[in-house]
């Protein structure tokens, strides 16, 4: 696709946008952007830590997270992270007010995390997508290779009380 307004024009292809300024192409940031949702699953004073799989995205393949996964149409975060919950590790936890949002832009996508505090009455999960898990208290927490969006939601808990 090709716009064009007077000796300005905007090309197009599936990942990038580009502003033609007399010959001279300009590359515009048009990266997917993607919303998603994570639990910070608490029991006592240990925190769930999982493990990804095996990505073809070395940036985030076998990193520690907090368990979660995108926004579906109509759902509320609290809905998806119910789901997603129930489908990643078959719990269905409390999930209680919004912790903290991270904006975090990946090589090739915008991530947008909403994690929430969710208490858990025992450690009792199964990994249905994760390959490995953790329970860990939070000081610990920098023992692991996390995810790099992750890093600020890990931080804030190590700060807080």
């Amino acid at each position: 696709m090709f716009e064009k307004s007077s000796n300005i024009s905007r090309e197009h292809n599936s990942k990038y946008s580009f502003l033609n300024y007399a010959d001279k192409k300009v590359k515009l940031n048009t990266m997917k952007k993607v919303e998603v949702v994570a639990a910070i699953l608490m029991h006592n004073d240990e925190v769930l830590c999982a493990q990804r799989a095996e990505s073809k995205l070395e940036y985030i393949s076998k990193k520690f997270e907090f368990p979660g996964g995108k926004i579906e149409a109509g759902e509320t975060y609290k809905e998806a992270l119910q789901r997603e919950l129930q489908e990643e590790l078959n719990i269905k936890p409390e999930i209680n007010d919004l912790y903290l949002t991270v904006v975090h832009q990946y090589p090739d996508f915008e991530l947008t995390m909403h994690s929430f505090l969710c208490p858990m009455p025992n450690k009792e999960i199964t990994l249905n997508e994760h390959i490995s898990h953790v329970w860990l208290k939070k000081e610990n927490f920098l023992e692991l290779d996390w995810a790099a969006a992750d890093l600020p939601i890990v931080h804030k808990m190590m700060q807080d009380e």
